[in-house]
């Protein structure tokens, strides 16, 4: 998958929308009298085009039509922003001798290179506005907590299983969003929590329900109930950090935001790792260039998803966001040969039609 760290990352109401500006003619330098005189079937200058009055106060010549972006577009990078998170979680799996916490370092590091030149250019510093600073330092440490959790969900649990159970982050995005920002909550989205929820046991499969049994499972049941929850831990810090993004609004820049998520995740993955004192250089080049690919393969899933939401609605793009339990299933198999068990199908299906249910939901009461 990609983890829902992007839909942390690039809430569609976080996304600064910036249209192109229209370059209109200006109108007559003072001193220069207008001159009435114009081809037949030519706009006058300064003139209403449509009704030809003066008093009108529109512009003399028609407005440039805005190219309109190919069909299916933002589709098409959608599914594109799908599979190279779903790569970054393959890279992370195949990265041997690394704990999760050195692979996110890495991640910012590579992450800060890029971010950095691009808040120059864009000139929008790196402090942010003063009534967003708390939200903006929030973000950005739910945000690297929940990618930590997501890259230790990937080590110890199958991708399958930790791309279906991170999927659910919507679905606690709306509870979230209910406490902190008094937004409706619905009997609706009640059910789809609930769904979700069966989805998650059935891919847990906990002993008090399903007895001993954990046929299928290529990892020990203990690991699989750590990456369980680690999973479950990203889900609920990304709809945290979701839920700041939409409070914060189009009044931070999309760069910013990246930028205190990568200031503030890299000390802290090196503070975690000291205490745990698991820092290690890779055993290999090819693990070091692993880790140079996850960040800048990440950062490339982030621009296309961004580049989605721009041109796209954010209900369609939401649903097109499944594609990610197909590529981590794919993944799964084809470069694991492990193939999902019918308890991971049966979750997966709930998680997916859950998510996707609450987010039409919700993307038609905006209409």
């Amino acid at each position: 998958m990609g983890p829902p760290e992007s839909a942390a990352e690039l809430s569609p109401e976080a996304v600064e929308l910036r249209e192109p500006e229209l370059q209109l003619a200006d109108p007559a330098s003072p001193g220069e009298e207008h001159v009435d005189v114009e081809a037949e079937g030519a706009p006058g200058r300064g003139r209403c085009w449509p009704c030809r009055a003066w008093a009108c106060g529109s512009r003399g010549e028609p407005e440039a039509k805005k190219t309109a972006p190919c069909p299916g577009l933002g589709l098409f990078y959608t599914v594109l922003s799908a599979f190279l998170f779903s790569v970054v979680s393959l890279l992370v799996k195949k990265v041997q001798g690394v704990h999760a916490v050195e692979i996110s370092a890495f991640r910012c590091v590579v992450q800060m290179l890029v971010i950095i030149p691009c808040l120059i250019y864009r000139k929008t510093g790196f402090i942010g506005p003063k009534g967003q600073r708390l939200f903006l330092f929030l973000r950005g440490v739910f945000g690297s907590s929940a990618m930590i959790l997501m890259y230790y969900a990937f080590q110890t649990t199958s991708l399958a299983d930790a791309t279906v159970i991170a999927f659910s982050c919507p679905v606690f995005t709306s509870i979230f969003a209910w406490i902190f920002l008094k937004e409706k909550y619905s009997l609706w989205d009640a059910f789809f929590t609930l769904f979700a929820i069966a989805g998650v046991i059935l891919i847990v499969r906990p002993t008090f329900l399903f007895g001993s049994n954990t046929s299928g499972m290529r990892e020990s049941y203990s690991e699989h109930i750590k990456g369980t929850f680690a999973a479950i831990g990203h889900a609920v810090l990304a709809a945290m950090t979701l839920v700041i993004l939409r409070k914060m609004g189009k009044s931070v820049d999309y760069f910013l935001s990246i930028w205190y998520y990568v200031i503030l995740g890299l000390p802290e993955t090196i503070v975690v790792l000291f205490v745990i004192g698991e820092w290690s250089l890779p055993y290999c080049g090819r693990d070091r260039l692993f880790l140079i690919l996850i960040g800048l393969v990440g950062l490339g899933a982030q621009i296309f998803i961004t580049k989605a939401l721009q041109i796209e609605k954010a209900g369609l793009v939401a649903i097109m966001k499944t594609m990610d339990v197909v590529f981590a299933f794919i993944f799964q198999i084809a470069f694991f040969d492990n193939v999902p068990t019918w308890w991971t199908v049966g979750g997966a299906l709930c998680v997916v039609v859950s998510t996707t249910g609450a987010t039409i939901r919700r993307w038609l009461q905006s209409k």
